[in-house]
């Protein structure tokens, strides 16, 4: 997964909360609809709606709308296969790239 300061700042913030951990260990094993997902996470819809947009803009799981055979959309996420390889290295090359997007994205994130 090639990145630069803005999408590591993205990826660690989004990583950075134990339920949005919880939700991706859940999805692990396969894909699966936000109100299944919920019932096994005994977790609100919209609190999972909140997390799961975060963890998708992050990259870290995509989510697809696909119709039920009874005409009902029903949204499903999964977790793409990805390796982000965290070494000092790669934090100096990371904060090289950082632009003032990425300073104000991590200030904003800093209290979910």
């Amino acid at each position: 997964m090639a990145m630069n300061g803005d999408d590591l700042v993205k990826i660690l913030s989004a990583l950075g909360n134990a339920q949005r951990i919880r939700i991706m260990a859940a999805l692990v094993p396969g894909r699966n609809y936000v109100s299944q997902l919920a019932r096994e996470l005994q977790m609100s819809r919209p609190l999972l709606h909140l997390h799961l947009q975060r963890l998708e803009a992050a990259g870290l799981v995509k989510g697809t709308l696909e119709l039920s055979p009874d005409g009902k959309a029903m949204k499903f996420y999964e977790v793409p296969p990805f390796s982000i390889d965290l070494n000092p290295n790669m934090i100096v090359e990371a904060a090289d790239s950082l632009t003032e997007h990425g300073n104000e994205t991590e200030s904003r994130e800093g209290s979910s």
